[in-house]
């Protein structure tokens, strides 16, 4: 942190002038890092959580769909491989067929780039929620 910050600026924009993301955002891109090591196969295959490829092609999305499984008992509905889901799905093409893990992260930040939740932790991710949700 610089001495010419005013300390009196509010939490989103101290965060701005210190060029720090929220937590909030940080934890979100390190488990969409971690999807696509386990896609990729970039981790042992007998260690890794199975997760569930959907094998319908959309016009909506990307190549490597996630397919959401549902639960009857919310002890698995929170788990990793489920809250992911709606995150991983709402990424572009161009970002999930990357080979590197490098310029994934790179494209990640690129699209991700002045969203609100990169700077306030009580924003959500744009275009992850369902969109029965929207009519209800």
């Amino acid at each position: 942190m610089t001495y010419d910050t005013p300390l009196y600026l509010p939490y989103r924009d101290h965060l701005k002038a210190c060029g720090l993301t929220a937590l909030n955002f940080r934890r979100i891109k390190g488990d969409i890092t971690e999807t696509y090591k386990i896609l990729t196969g970039k981790y042992d295959t007998d260690v890794v959580p199975f997760m569930n490829t959907a094998n319908t092609f959309r016009t909506r999305g990307n190549d490597r769909r996630l397919q959401k499984v549902r639960f009857k008992y919310d002890l698995r509905k929170y788990c990793f491989t489920n809250h992911v889901v709606n995150m991983w799905n709402s990424l572009p093409n161009w970002i999930v067929i990357v080979e590197n893990t490098d310029i994934f992260k790179t494209q990640l930040n690129t699209f991700w780039h002045n969203r609100d939740i990169m700077y306030d932790f009580c924003a959500q991710l744009e275009g992850t929620g369902s969109r029965s949700e929207i009519w209800n």
